[in-house]
């Protein structure tokens, strides 16, 4: 477990061998197959789980998310890590039959669930699946007018480089859209929230029977980068434009950036 603050624990510092897996500092290596575990084992219940973790805040979240996608009928978005597939379901109803939706996500388990649930709700006409690794995406460069990713970018072991992948696939002019859980601003904000989020492996054993997946996604939380870190990780990746909108205080964060 990494050195602790009055904040809480902070990041550790892996060298180029290794990298965290919530407050562990594992080999690189080691990481998408420990990730790709804990969502295999939270993909049937995760969309009851982010309603108890978010108190249904997630939803909201969301559509605020949508809204700063500026889609339009007949455009492509990318909808990375979208897993059991709200987003992209969101987003096909706006590109319409002329657009295309591309599901995308490096975990099968989660990627049947929203197959499924595509399938069971008759919009499988524009939305299209695909398994893929968000550090070397296999799409042709200039693919997308978006590329979204909720809740999913604190999951990859190299960040710097899913960034530069989803630049190299978007169109110019085309935006990224990170929607993750970041750092409240307020104390009595970041207080509660913490005191909050430490009951998650208690809900994930009783609902989920797994503690220990909810460990570790509340781990990854708190050692995510802040708002100002990330958006200088998009500026790094040669994004433009970039900014960011604090929910609920900084509890979550939409960041946005455009390639030129």
């Amino acid at each position: 477990m990494p050195e602790t603050s009055a904040q809480g624990p902070t990041q550790p510092t892996p060298d180029e061998d290794t990298t965290h897996f919530g407050y562990e500092t594992i080999p690189k290596a080691e990481k998408e197959k420990r990730v790709g575990d804990v969502f295999r084992s939270v993909a049937a219940r995760y969309d009851i789980m982010n309603d108890i973790m978010s108190l249904g805040t997630h939803r909201l979240m969301k559509r605020i998310t949508i809204e700063y996608s500026g889609l339009k009928a007949g455009q492509s978005v990318l909808d990375l890590a979208g897993g059991t597939g709200d987003f992209s379901l969101r987003f096909s109803s706006i590109v319409g039959t002329r657009g295309k939706v591309v599901l995308a996500d490096i975990n099968d388990a989660m990627l049947a669930v929203g197959r499924d649930r595509i399938i069971d709700q008759g919009s499988s006409q524009n939305i299209f699946i695909a398994q893929v690794n968000a550090e070397s995406l296999p799409f042709k460069e200039n693919s997308f007018d978006c590329v979204c990713i909720a809740f999913g970018l604190r999951n990859v072991t190299n960040k710097p480089s899913a960034l530069d992948s989803m630049f190299r696939v978007l169109k110019p002019g085309g935006r990224v859209l990170i929607l993750e859980f970041s750092k409240p601003k307020n104390e009595l904000v970041k207080k509660t929230y913490r005191a909050f989020s430490a009951l998650w492996p208690l809900a994930g054993k009783i609902v989920a029977d797994d503690s220990e997946s909810y460990r570790y996604l509340v781990e990854s939380i708190r050692m995510h980068p802040d708002q100002e870190t990330l958006q200088t990780m998009l500026e790094d990746a040669n994004f433009k434009e970039c900014k960011y909108y604090n929910l609920l205080n900084g509890v979550c964060a939409i960041h946005i950036g455009f390639k030129p």
